[in-house]
């Protein structure tokens, strides 16, 4: 059993298969510390959980997620007195530890990417193990358009191995606008449905994905992350 926070929402919509939904509409799933602390907190329920084979993550309303939330990102946990630079590194570590949770969870992580994934919110999108975007998802390496990098929470490392360098230069230095059809030809994305089929392909591949053994699925999945490492 797990909890909803209110922010982040867990369901399950079929047979060992865990929906994850950040719920936070109204700010297009930003990602406040009101939304990652929990979904950090789901994450290593989920982990431990040997009902669930396989996760789906997505985002309530019209957008995956929008990255970061200047006007309301919400508080972070365990900063009493410390000083202004160390508040922002805690910040950054605990969104940190939700991208490497995605990526060491037991289960393969199906990012359901519905509208808007910018910049943190494109890399909780490549921290997921498979992507599939609904037609109307797009993404965007925001931090160039903001006068920072776009180097935020380890985008210039997952970029370039899911697209390779030269078209992960072009985006992240353009901070451009790349659509599902594009993102589903350069190799972004794994395919890209109408809207309304976007569920449903993800549980159908959340399905095919369980009917194999657990050790098979953690252990490939374990692998491929250890090879694109040791890519570098």
């Amino acid at each position: 059993m797990h909890r909803d926070s209110g922010f982040v929402l867990v369901d399950h919509p079929q047979p060992h298969v865990a929906l994850v939904t950040l719920n936070r509409p109204e700010r297009m799933n930003s990602m406040a510390f009101d939304v990652m602390v929990p979904l950090k907190e789901v994450l290593a329920e989920l982990t431990y959980d040997n009902s669930v084979r396989v996760v789906v993550l997505t985002g309530a309303g019209r957008g995956f997620s929008s990255g970061a939330d200047h006007k309301s990102a919400g508080s972070v946990p365990h900063v009493a007195g410390l000083t202004r630079p160390t508040y922002g590194l805690r910040s950054m570590e605990l969104l940190d530890d939700v991208i490497l949770a995605m990526r060491k969870l037991h289960q393969p992580v199906i990012a359901a990417v519905n509208g808007a994934a910018i910049g943190g919110g494109l890399c909780l999108a490549l921290a997921a193990d498979i992507r599939v975007a609904a037609g109307d998802a797009y993404f965007r390496a925001a931090g160039i358009n903001n006068g920072l990098t776009a180097s935020e929470l380890g985008l210039s490392y997952l970029l370039p191995r899911a697209i390779g360098a030269s078209r992960a230069f072009e985006i992240m230095l353009t901070g451009r606008d790349v659509g599902a059809e594009e993102a589903e030809r350069i190799g972004l994305v794994s395919r890209q449905v109408p809207a309304e089929d976007l569920l449903p392909t993800c549980y159908e591949i959340a399905e095919r994905i369980a009917a194999f053994s657990r050790p098979g699925t953690e252990l490939t999945k374990r692998t491929l992350w250890t090879g694109l490492d040791a890519s570098t």
